[in-house]
């Protein structure tokens, strides 16, 4: 995919419109107009202002004709947030790479509802990095080590590294104790993860997905647990707790499904991704970085 003929503005990417195989409009505004009714001032206003325009990056007037199946691109304005109450702390940085400390509740990058408040946008404004880029992704509601290209010319070779399964990942996690069971364990399984559907889920088949988990401390009736995964499916160290009889406390997805409000933040699932480990494919050096942060096991 070509880099979008509009360059990042305020930390947030052009939005890209496919323009569909209908034949009925006119031009591009009657379309954009159609597609987008409670916002036609603004429209006109960014159309006027040459915020508006195709592949090529030629500016769409409000004559243009309507061509399907090409693209437009334009800004679109993002709604007001209600800001996450958690901060980034920043592991290291160079001309290369942005490796963080994401918290609890503060998606990886802009998705939903979460646009302007996610680690991505709020990274390229406080730091003035627009050209910043996720390597790898954290769920939301996971909290750890989270790694960045700053540079565009390198950034397919570390997101290669992570999509080959090179990287040495491990993490943390509290959950129940099971006194019958024995440790390490490694739990494989299939799991499918569908457009639209918000929890993962595991199905009969060749297994995709592999883990190796381990208890290594215990107090009462909970467990700290050193979790290496070794395949990177969504949802995979959540799920496979759960089929342990273990799930993550706080997990409000596994084993069922929660309706938790989207700013309570008073349970953080207590899952943390405490490090990573690789060679650089870039010096071949090898590279470590870890969180500062800790999961602390319950009383009793």
């Amino acid at each position: 995919m070509p880099p979008p003929p509009l360059p990042i503005r305020d930390g947030l990417n052009p939005t890209r419109l496919h323009l569909p195989p209908d034949e009925t409009w006119p031009t591009v505004l009657s379309y954009l107009l159609h597609r987008f009714p409670a916002d036609e001032a603004r429209l006109l206003e960014k159309m006027d202002a040459a915020e508006v325009v195709d592949g090529d990056g030629v500016p769409v007037t409000r004559d243009t004709p309507y061509r399907h199946r090409t693209f437009v691109y334009l800004y679109r304005d993002p709604q007001v947030e209600q800001r996450v109450p958690f901060e980034i702390d920043i592991l290291h940085r160079d001309d290369t790479l942005l490796v963080v400390d994401k918290p609890h509740f503060l998606s990886t990058m802009a998705r939903g509802r979460y646009v302007v408040e996610s680690a991505l946008v709020r990274l390229r404004r406080d730091l003035d990095l627009p050209t910043l880029s996720p390597a790898h992704r954290l769920d939301r509601v996971t909290a750890g080590v989270l790694m960045f290209t700053v540079d565009p010319a390198v950034r397919g070779a570390y997101q290669t590294m992570f999509a080959a399964g090179t990287v040495a990942k491990e993490y943390q996690a509290i959950a129940g104790v099971d006194p019958a069971r024995t440790w390490p364990v490694t739990v494989r399984s299939r799991i499918v993860k569908h457009r639209g559907v918000p929890r993962a889920e595991e199905v009969p088949g060749e297994p995709n997905a592999r883990s190796w988990i381990d208890l290594v401390d215990r107090r009462g009736a909970w467990g700290r647990y050193r979790l290496r995964p070794a395949t990177g499916k969504t949802h995979q160290l959540r799920l496979h707790m759960n089929a342990l009889g273990l799930p993550i406390r706080n997990d409000n997805f596994y084993p069922e499904l929660l309706d938790t409000a989207h700013d309570d933040y008073a349970a953080p699932l207590q899952l943390l991704a405490r490090s990573m480990t690789f060679t650089d494919p870039l010096s071949g050096r090898e590279r470590h970085f870890q969180t500062r942060r800790v999961l602390e096991l319950p009383a009793g």
